[in-house]
C-alpha cells in the first residue's frame, strides 16, 4: 500500500502553498531534512512544522488547530483522530522509534539499573507519560526492569521529549530520550557506551510512530504529496540516519 501511495501521489502537480505538519517532539531532529528533501522535489510548496507532545498536539487538533497533516509518536493518537472523523486517512507507521538513555557525563551502562537506583543518580529526566508516547514506554520499561517503584522520586518530566532532553543535558543526572536526538549535530559531541546507551528493546512495546491526513489537508494536493513523500525510499533514508527502525 506504500508503495502505491508513493507511485501515485509524488506526481501529484503542486502549487505554490503553505501545508501545517503537526510533528511529535522526537521528529524535531528529523524533520529539517525531511523538509529539504521535500522541497527538492516541490519548491513551490512551504511546509511549516509545528511541534509538540502528541498529546498536546492532538488536543489542539480536536480544539480546531488548522493542520493538515498530524506524524505522532505512536499509533494511539493517530487512531483516535481517525475513528472521531478528525483525520481521513488511516493510520500508517512511518517508523519504529526507541529509547535511549543519556547522560552529560560518562557512565558505566553495563549495570544501568543498578545506576538507577544508586545514590550516584538523584534526578532522572523522564517524558510525562500522559501526553509522551516515550513517556508511556519509559514508564513500561521500568516497571518491566522491576525499578519503577524505587526511582519514581527521582523523576523530572518534560512535557515533550525535546524538553526531556534539554533536562537530561542541563537538569539531570541521566535521561530517558529518543534515541533519533542523538543524531542530530547539537548531539554528536555525547559517545555512544560512555555518554549514552541502548534502552533494552525487549523492555517495552515497539515505538510504532503513526501519520495521518486531517480533514484541512484532505483535498490539498500539497498535503497529499507531502504524505507521500514520507513514504519514499528518500525518506526511508532520512529516517534511519537519525536512529529510527523502518518497520
Amino acid at each position: 500500500m506504500k508503495f502505491l501511495i508513493v507511485a501515485l501521489l509524488l506526481t501529484l502537480f503542486t502549487q505554490a502553498k503553505t501545508i501545517k505538519v503537526a510533528v511529535a517532539a522526537n521528529v524535531s531532529y528529523a524533520i529539517n531534512d525531511l523538509k529539504k528533501e521535500f522541497n527538492r522535489l516541490y519548491p513551490d510548496t512551504k511546509v511549516q512544522v509545528i511541534l509538540g507532545s502528541t498529546g498536546k498536539l492532538t488536543a489542539q487538533i480536536k480544539h480546531g488547530a488548522p493542520y493538515d497533516i498530524f506524524m505522532g509518536a505512536n499509533m494511539l493518537y493517530p487512531e483516535t483522530l481517525y475513528k472521531e472523523d478528525f483525520a481521513v486517512t488511516r493510520p500508517l507507521v512511518y517508523a519504529q522509534g526507541s529509547l535511549a538513555y543519556l547522560s552529560k557525563q560518562k557512565r558505566d551502562f553495563t549495570k544501568v539499573m543498578e545506576l538507577l537506583k544508586s545514590d550516584e543518580v538523584k534526578k532522572i529526566a523522564v517524558a510525562n507519560p500522559k501526553t509522551a508516547p516515550y513517556g508511556i514506554a519509559t514508564k513500561e520499561a521500568l516497571e518491566n526492569a522491576k525499578v519503577y517503584n524505587d526511582i519514581k522520586n527521582k523523576f523530572v518530566f518534560g512535557e515533550s521529549i525535546s524538553q526531556t532532553v534539554t533536562y537530561a543535558t542541563k537538569a539531570t543526572d541521566i535521561g530517558f530520550i529518543a534515541k533519533s536526538s542523538l543524531f542530530s549535530p547539537q548531539m554528536s559531541h555525547f559517545k555512544k557506551g560512555k555518554n549514552w546507551a541502548d534502552v533494552d528493546p525487549k523492555l517495552y512495546t515497539p515505538i510504532d510512530q503513526g501519520i495521518v491526513i486531517l480533514k484541512q489537508g484532505e483535498k490539498s494536493p500539497e498535503a497529499l504529496a507531502f504524505y507521500a513523500f514520507i513514504f519514499s525510499k528518500k525518506a526511508e533514508q532520512i529516517f534511519k540516519e537519525f536512529g529510527y527502525i523502518i518497520p
